[in-house]
């Protein structure tokens, strides 16, 4: 009933995999995945002779091979360890909802500790293509042989990537939330590290198939937006007091305030700018650090909400809507600090240049002290005036420091969260208006153990990996009907 194939380098890496799936009654064929021809003791496995575990070659080999009612993909070179009577209800599943692919929640060992790996709901918008499915992949094989055979393109690492978007496009994907398997997890580093992967100047050709391969899933589904068709800005729309005006919303950060303060203060311009400070209630000293700073320049802004329901886009959209707001705005997480005297004439000037809603900087991550450290210099070059909007719904942010035009954002507002916020405003400027980029050093990012994405549990990275996931979902929805309505 089930064909399974798990990579391999030895007949010891595999000993254990292969005890567990050929005790399993359900399993028919097992298949090695290796990059060379195998000689193996365990003589009734096949081989399969595949380049890697992520091209399209692989994933049509496997779908080619595959003769029995399932396929089962473990794509960890790690002893997989299978919970009891886990294939049966992996098959129960499979058949009660004929889906076509499914992923389990999971346990990860190391040494003597073994932890929960719970993994999150897949949606329309789960497009980042580092979603986490696990290491067990359970395909309904009649539908895996149908969209293998609708991959068009050759990829090396967007291949599994390509395979799902399509299997998506017909047939269910569903979470088994349960906890049907161990292995061993054997990325060690915090989740402040790994979400900047897509960054890395080393993954610059797999983004590269990642973005063609998500580019030509939105087109198949309606949600591509064509390049160049923005709407215009009018910056004379309304009149402002300043032209400017740096948003830090804050909470408890007494030991930082100060300097982000400081390095808005240092700004150079030929224009009139404020700086708008909301304080959400602080009770650590940051209300006295405010106080002083804005008895002792006028252009200091200290807000307390009178409301105790505020999140971060809560709290900016109290300072944008404020009267004494200016005609573009431009934020400054309080434990950041501007990297130049110029960023905020930089910033400004990018709206009037590219006719833009909003702007993004490129920020460089530090420690508390401001030395750079990994994964350095965050640039976003993956966004390009063609394709940047359309790739935004494949990675997990815009950069930084977002500005806006303050009419638009008005219009909009923040979602009143504490992650993902910025994100959202950015995909929903870029439905309809020009985002600019800056793409020299604007902020220095600093990394300390209370930032909000820091170093997460996998609770917490779950619940904002689903937030974003589900603002994509609404952002790939809201572009199907603008592109349904652009052709009545």
């Amino acid at each position: 009933m089930i064909d399974c194939f798990i990579p391999y380098t030895s007949d010891e890496q595999v000993s254990n995999t292969l005890k567990e799936l050929l005790a399993e009654p359900l399993v028919d064929q097992v298949f090695f995945l290796s990059a060379t021809p195998v000689t193996s003791q365990y003589t009734d496995c096949h081989c399969l002779v595949v380049p890697d575990l992520t091209s399209t070659t692989t994933m049509k080999a496997i779908a080619d091979a595959a003769k029995s009612d399932f396929t089962f993909l473990y794509n960890k070179y790690d002893t997989l360890r299978l919970n009891y009577k886990a294939m049966q209800r992996l098959v129960g599943i499979a058949r009660d909802t004929d889906a076509g692919m499914l992923y389990a929640d999971h346990y990860h060992k190391s040494g003597d500790k073994r932890d929960k790996a719970p993994v999150i709901d897949y949606q329309l918008g789960s497009l980042r293509d580092d979603f986490d499915f696990g290491s067990v992949l359970f395909f309904n094989t009649r539908y895996l042989k149908e969209a293998a055979s609708r991959m068009s393109e050759s990829y090396r690492a967007a291949g599994f990537y390509d395979l799902r978007l399509l299997l998506s496009e017909r047939y269910g994907i569903e979470h088994v939330n349960e906890y049907l398997y161990t292995d061993v997890e054997q990325d060690q580093r915090s989740s402040g590290e790994k979400i900047f992967d897509y960054c890395d100047p080393k993954n610059a050709d797999s983004q590269k198939e990642m973005e063609a391969a998500c580019t030509a899933h939105l087109k198949r589904i309606d949600a591509y937006l064509q390049p160049g068709d923005y709407r215009d800005v009018d910056f004379d729309v309304e009149q402002f007091p300043v032209e400017a005006t740096v948003v830090i919303p804050v909470l408890n950060r007494v030991r930082v305030i100060g300097d982000a303060i400081k390095s808005v203060l240092m700004q150079k311009a030929d224009f009139k700018f404020n700086l708008i400070i909301v304080d959400n209630h602080s009770t650590d000293g940051t209300t006295q650090a405010i106080d002083e700073a804005a008895k002792a320049d006028p252009r200091v802004i200290h807000i307390i909400p009178e409301r105790d329901d505020l999140g971060i886009g809560g709290c900016w959209n109290l300072a944008i809507n404020d009267e004494r707001c200016g005609k573009f705005a431009i934020g400054l997480d309080s434990d950041d600090v501007y990297a130049t005297p110029d960023t905020l004439a930089t910033m400004i000037a990018e709206f009037y240049k590219e006719n833009a809603a909003m702007v993004c900087g490129t920020y460089m991550v530090t420690d508390a002290d401001l030395h750079e450290i990994a994964p350095g210099v965050i640039d976003h070059h993956e966004w390009t005036p063609d394709n940047g909007r359309n790739n935004a719904l494949h990675v997990n942010g815009l950069g930084g420091p977002r500005a806006f035009f303050t009419p638009i954002y008005r219009a909009i507002n923040l979602p009143n969260t504490n992650y993902g916020e910025d994100y959202a405003m950015g995909l929903r400027i870029s439905r309809d208006y020009r985002i600019g980029r800056v793409w020299t050093v604007m902020t220095c990012a600093r990394r300390w153990d209370d930032n909000t994405d820091a170093n997460l549990d996998i609770v917490k990275e779950n619940a904002n990996n689903l937030y974003k996931d589900r603002i994509r979902t609404w952002e790939v929805k809201a572009r199907i009907l603008k592109n349904k309505t652009a052709k009545k």
